[in-house]
């Protein structure tokens, strides 16, 4: 081991001591730098109220609320119009079958009382329904009360009047029954009766009026015509 002057003694110990202050000294900046680091990081990730990511996830937060917020009300929108639609459907039904008890109980008037009109043969009403694209089921209403001691017998037809490939055209009983010399439909009743039957319209033909012809054994013949949209349902094709 070298001896060390004695002179140069104080040197030496300055000069460590200086180092060990640039050495606090440079730790304590170090220090510092990395907690503003720290500081800085914490920020931006800490969930601070002026944060900006923070309010991001707050407004994305907002706008998912709203939007199902908004979802709700158009399901619930439709729902609503869902109903008042079906509501309106059974409205309607309802009228009509208030409309067809009116007619009914009109219909039973003229047969109770002895206040009621008395009426010869007639065709009280007519109702055609459709069965494929050109066949059609026919029920008609017969009634009469003018003789009430004697049964009114006969038979019935029907002829259509419309329209195929721009021309006027009438089917007659024949046609509508597809075969020639067709019997027609009988009846035999005191009050009324209805009777039913099918019929086959050609295609390409557009019906536009019915008339229904009966054939007392005994009196004149009665016809009575009905449009085709009143004898036919509303959903029906030509009505």
């Amino acid at each position: 081991m070298t001896d060390v002057p004695p002179n140069t003694r104080p040197l030496l110990v300055t000069s460590r001591a200086r180092r060990m202050r640039l050495a606090i000294v440079a730790a304590i900046v170090f220090g510092l730098a990395l907690l503003f680091g720290l500081w800085g990081v914490w920020q931006v990730l800490a969930p601070g109220v002026d944060n900006p990511q923070r309010q991001l996830a707050s407004q994305q937060e907002e706008l998912e609320a709203l939007r199902q917020q908004v979802s709700t009300l158009t399901r619930s929108d439709q729902i609503s119009r869902d109903a008042n639609r079906e509501l309106q459907g059974t409205l309607a039904e309802r009228d009509e079958e208030i409309a067809a008890l009116r007619a009914d109980v009109a219909f039973y008037e003229r047969f109770v009382g002895g206040t009621a009109q008395r009426r010869g043969l007639t065709v009280h009403e007519l109702r055609m329904q459709p069965r494929t694209d050109q066949g059609w089921h026919y029920t008609a209403t017969l009634t009469q009360s003018l003789n009430r001691d004697a049964a009114s017998v006969g038979t019935m037809r029907l002829a259509i009047e419309g329209t195929r490939a721009g021309r006027l055209e009438t089917l007659e009983w024949d046609d509508l029954r597809q075969r020639d010399a067709a019997a027609g439909q009988p009846y035999s009743f005191k009050y009324f009766q209805q009777v039913e039957g099918d019929v086959v319209l050609p295609a390409g033909f557009q019906p536009l009026r019915v008339t229904v012809r009966l054939s007392p054994e005994r009196g004149s013949e009665v016809d009575r015509s009905f449009s085709w949209a009143d004898v036919t349902p509303r959903s029906a094709p030509g009505a």
